[in-house]
């Protein structure tokens, strides 16, 4: 799924409920990652549930980072797709460019999560976008 893709779904739906919904759906297709890599290191603090953040960089050229995560929160697993849409398979430079708080107003979050469950989001925001920093 693209992110043009994921705001198109979005619009689609008529309101937060029905939003909910298919953000819970997103997290029941996350893949999420094996339990060796569920450690402290992995973890993204400032959120209400736990969350597992893993990258990858592939150096072929500029770098891709590649990025898997878990969370145990069907929501936030939700949430973690969305991240994982926008961000993973990206250069460093396309990641850093992003106006992911533009992205999460499209898509409502902005009026519609509590400020504990944006807090998180952006934590994870922040820890993709110093793997990108520290990767370029």
């Amino acid at each position: 799924m693209t992110i043009d893709q994921l705001l198109e779904e979005f619009n689609s739906l008529e309101d937060w409920e029905e939003r909910c919904d298919f953000l819970i759906d997103l997290g029941f297709e996350l893949q999420g990652l094996p339990p060796e890599a569920k450690t402290e290191e992995n973890r993204v603090h400032g959120c209400q549930s736990n969350v597992w953040l893993v990258a990858r960089v592939k150096q072929n050229g500029e770098p891709v980072i590649e990025l898997e995560a878990d969370s145990d929160s069907m929501l936030v697993k939700g949430l973690v797709s969305v991240l994982l849409t926008i961000y993973s398979g990206r250069t460093t430079a396309e990641i850093l460019e992003i106006d992911v708080k533009d992205i999460f107003a499209q898509l409502g979050f902005d009026r519609y999560l509590s400020s504990a469950r944006r807090n998180g989001l952006f934590g994870m925001v922040k820890k993709i976008r110093t793997i990108a920093e520290h990767s370029a």
